[in-house]
């Protein structure tokens, strides 16, 4: 059988007409790439370079689901990073503190009662990160607060009730969960049958809305438990 030539390869001529980049041509390809990667004034400060750019996270879900604790821990993390932080909580809830933010097992932070979501607009200027605790007694302006603080380059971590004890979106959480870049759902366990609670169900007298209360006022109920109980007549 004759022997066909290969056509795949180039020819030795070609080989020999193949030229290598020169040292001189790779010393000018790494010199572009470092003037890429390499800031234009190398004095000019990381934050003019990269500037900080504001954001919205939520944490919400049911009572004893850990909110606060995460948000604490958040905003103690931040304090680590040697950023200036700055708590806001409603000036109504003062069940474990005035002038804290209370976990429901006892983990507290320094924070500042408002009376209204403006205020933390003029108290929260020199923050880099703002902490909002209960943000389902807020009045309806804190989601535009939110929106302007953000917008600022501050971090602004909102923690609060999703629902309340119906069962029905609290408040204005709904418009801070659609506006935020992140939202974090935490779960506390049913009491009855032990698996992830949705609701906070009321265990006492009381058709209002906002009723602050602890464990003998609130427990945490899945879905099924809670619409167990409401199809028992009273």
């Amino acid at each position: 059988m004759p022997n066909t030539p290969c056509t795949a390869w180039p020819d030795r001529m070609e080989i020999r007409n193949f030229a290598l980049p020169s040292f001189a041509h790779l010393q000018y390809a790494m010199s572009k790439e470092t003037d890429i990667l390499q800031p234009k004034n190398p004095s000019m400060h990381d934050t003019e370079i990269y500037p900080q750019r504001g954001r919205i996270d939520v944490i919400c879900g049911s009572m004893f689901s850990g909110k606060t604790e995460e948000l604490i821990r958040r905003i103690r993390r931040a304090r680590i990073a040697r950023q200036r932080v700055e708590i806001f909580k409603p000036e109504i809830d003062t069940r474990y503190s005035e002038s804290e933010v209370v976990s429901h097992d006892g983990d507290a932070i320094v924070s500042t009662p408002v009376a209204n979501s403006q205020a933390i607009l003029l108290l929260a200027s020199e923050a880099d990160v703002v902490g909002i605790d209960e943000a389902q007694f807020f009045d309806p302006g804190i989601v535009d607060v939110c929106n302007a603080l953000a917008n600022q380059g501050k971090r602004v971590v909102v923690a609060g009730l999703d629902m309340d004890f119906k069962g029905t979106p609290f408040g204005p959480m709904p418009a801070l969960c659609a506006i935020a870049e992140d939202v974090t759902k935490v779960h506390a366990i049913c009491v009855r049958c032990g698996n992830l609670a949705y609701v906070s169900h009321r265990i006492v007298e009381g058709d209002r809305q906002v009723m602050l209360g602890e464990q003998q006022e609130y427990e945490p109920l899945c879905r099924h438990c809670y619409e167990k109980l409401r199809k028992i007549p009273e």
